[in-house]
């Protein structure tokens, strides 16, 4: 089975995080890169779980500069087979979606693989963008999956249960808390990693759909304060005026 599975970079989870020009660029000066913590957890180790299983490939794609390159390799550390870099910057879902579509579609993989977001934007969009452009199912939010030939069981927390619906291959998948779990790389994979293929392409032609305008950081986490237990009024009174529970 060739499996391509979509990565992303996002800032470290413990990075400062500030903006320059007026609000309207993200300050990068000291940020450490990961690879994004849902493509590398869920996406990547499931699909590797998968080849390791029925055989297979498995390509990590990005779309991203020469810098970013050194966060491909972690992932061709953790198994992956080779990689695959969009020589772009990704300026927003739509752009990175079509990038990573008109690769897939020029070789034929039977399923793509995402994290459910990244970690930065929260924007869940790619991945749905992505079979809509190469018109093939697509499951968003998947919390497990199993491959049986040409079709694909998965199943999706939903409210008061899970929901299992299948598909069938090439396909699609968005993948959630539970597909897998996390993977350290070890030494072996570490150095093998440094002469796996990475293949260099250059962008399609595609056109953004959004820019991004300014950016605010939210509201600073404001002081505890405690009320008396035997004092109801009190709370009752907080909760209905500064609270603005109704």
């Amino acid at each position: 089975m060739k499996i391509l599975v979509c990565i992303s970079k996002a800032p470290d989870t413990t990075s400062k995080i500030a903006f320059t020009d007026g609000n309207t660029k993200f300050d990068e000066n000291g940020v450490q890169y990961i690879v994004n913590p849902y493509d590398e957890w869920y996406a990547l180790v499931r699909a590797l779980e998968i080849k390791e299983a029925q055989g297979g490939n498995v390509t990590i794609i990005m779309v991203g500069n020469a810098a970013d390159e050194a966060i491909m390799r972690k992932a061709l550390a953790i198994g992956a087979d080779d990689a695959v870099r969009i020589d772009a910057e990704p300026v927003d879902a739509y752009y990175t979606a079509m990038q990573i579509a008109e690769y897939a579609r020029a070789n034929a993989f039977d399923l793509v693989l995402t994290g459910k977001e990244t970690i930065n934007y929260n924007g869940s969009q790619v991945a749905g963008m992505i079979a809509e452009a190469l018109d093939v199912p697509f499951v968003s939010l998947a919390s497990k999956l199993d491959v049986n030939g040409g079709t694909l069981r998965m199943e999706q927390e939903i409210t008061g249960g899970i929901q299992v619906v299948e598909a069938s291959i090439p396909a699609v998948v968005s993948c959630a808390k539970g597909m897998a779990e996390q993977r350290i790389p070890n030494m072996r994979g570490i150095m093998a990693a440094r002469t796996k293929p990475l293949t260099v392409l250059a962008a399609a032609a595609v056109d953004n759909m959004t820019s991004y305008t300014g950016y605010t950081l939210p509201e600073a986490k404001k002081a505890c304060r405690m009320i008396d237990p035997s004092n109801m009024d009190e709370l009752v009174q907080l909760l209905h005026v500064e609270a603005k529970v109704i």
